[in-house]
């Protein structure tokens, strides 16, 4: 037995028995039941493939979810984010406030329509920080693009208090909130608009989609024309086409797919929420880690992702040391973004910003040692999988002198 105990509490990544072995597994992602086999099968025979019916249905689903008046879906959370930008008429001489640490496409998309990008520091929760968004606007400013990352919602309070300031619109990236709430109200809702994303990886998925969503009339109307080819209202002629569109529609057969997704989503969030709360708990009286920090405000917290930092100096060993020794014990944890935005090569590319000046300390920070997440189908294991977890944090605490060796 003392033998066992020994082995046990000897790192995997130096010939120890892991935490979790072979036989304990992460649930999967995507889910799937019956429930999307037969609706494929329903869309397949029905013969009507294409932007019809169920694309209307999940419009009107998904809009009542995020607690919308409008939900105008499409292809993915990409071409969302182009086709607002468009809508908002924001092009060349533009500029977009944006964070620096999230998926190219929140910053591509500014590229797209010939805007210019401007980043902006992250707070202590991962966020686009209020006061360094402040410090970066010019006369040229059009938008702010607040992102909610890995589900955390930004400071809407501050954000929307700088917007309301300098008459600035803002677009939330909400590609990771689905279900989210800021004080009762929807992400997505919380600025002029916002979009989502249905690819793959996402909570809610259909191997790719997006959507936005906006409690503007007008501004809806302009958003569904650009997805459909720029064609007028229901009801014009079919070859009669009042803006410069692209063809953005989503299929009837994911939006048959997004519908059974949606059904189940409530439920996920919840546990989601429920099982990051153990997390929070445990890792949290770890000296040296540092879970992603909530908000009261936070009235339904969707988990995209489980963050956490890690401080070298006080846990024991760096952010590369803990995730190869956690990945060995069965826990498949990332380093995240290896590095900010502004240093991608695309951004070289830019002629008219200089792109090189940029520092953020929280980001760089992030990107370089602290910053670490797992994705959220393992928030939906059990009670007993978040304690595998918390061991596992501790195992390498216990062992961390050996990980600088």
């Amino acid at each position: 037995m003392e033998g066992k105990d020994m082995d046990t509490a000897k790192l995997a990544l130096h010939g120890g028995a892991p935490v979790r072995d072979g036989e304990k597994k992460w649930p999967g992602w995507p889910v799937h039941d019956e429930s999307e086999r037969n609706a494929l099968l329903a869309v397949l025979e029905s013969g009507r493939w294409f932007f019809d019916e169920r694309v209307a249905e999940f419009e009107k689903a998904y809009a009542a979810f995020q607690g919308a008046e409008h939900c105008i879906a499409c292809n993915s959370g990409t071409a969302a984010g182009e086709i607002i930008l468009q809508a908002l008429g924001i092009g060349v001489g533009d500029e977009v406030i944006v964070p620096p640490y999230t998926f190219i496409a929140t910053a591509s998309a500014v590229l797209r329509v010939g805007a210019t990008p401007v980043f902006a520091d992250l707070d202590a929760a991962w966020c686009l920080d209020a006061d360094q968004v402040e410090a970066v606007i010019t006369p040229r400013t059009r938008a702010i693009m607040p992102v909610h990352f890995g589900g955390r919602i930004c400071d809407m309070d501050k954000l929307n208090a700088v917007s309301e300031r300098h008459g600035i619109a803002i677009i939330e990236d909400a590609c990771h909130s689905w279900g989210g709430a800021w004080k009762g109200c929807g992400t997505g809702t919380l600025g002029r608009c916002g979009f989502f994303s249905f690819q793959v990886s996402k909570n809610i998925t259909a191997g790719e989609g997006g959507a936005i969503v906006t409690n503007d009339a007008a501004l809806a109307a302009r958003c569904r024309s650009l997805v459909n080819c720029g064609r007028g209202e229901a009801g014009s002629p079919w070859y009669h086409h009042v803006n410069v569109g692209t063809n953005a529609r989503l299929t009837e057969f994911q939006a048959a797919i997004l519908l059974c997704q949606l059904k189940r989503l409530e439920a996920q969030t919840l546990l989601r929420e429920r099982n990051a709360a153990v997390l929070d708990h445990g890792l949290g009286a770890i000296e040296g880690l540092t879970p992603q920090r909530g908000s009261n405000r936070i009235t339904r917290r969707a988990y995209h992702l489980y963050c956490m930092r890690i401080d070298e100096a006080s846990f024991g060993c760096s952010r590369d040391h803990f995730v190869q020794a956690a990945q060995a014990e069965g826990l498949p944890i990332t380093a995240g973004y290896p590095m900010p935005l502004y240093r991608q090569p695309v951004f070289g590319h830019v002629q008219n910003h200089d792109y090189s000046k940029y520092r953020c300390p929280v980001t760089e920070d992030l990107c370089y040692k602290s910053g670490m997440w797992f994705l959220h189908q393992l928030l939906l294991a059990s009670e007993a999988d978040m304690q595998d977890i918390i061991a596992i944090a501790r195992k390498i605490k216990d062992n961390a002198a050996e990980l600088r060796s």
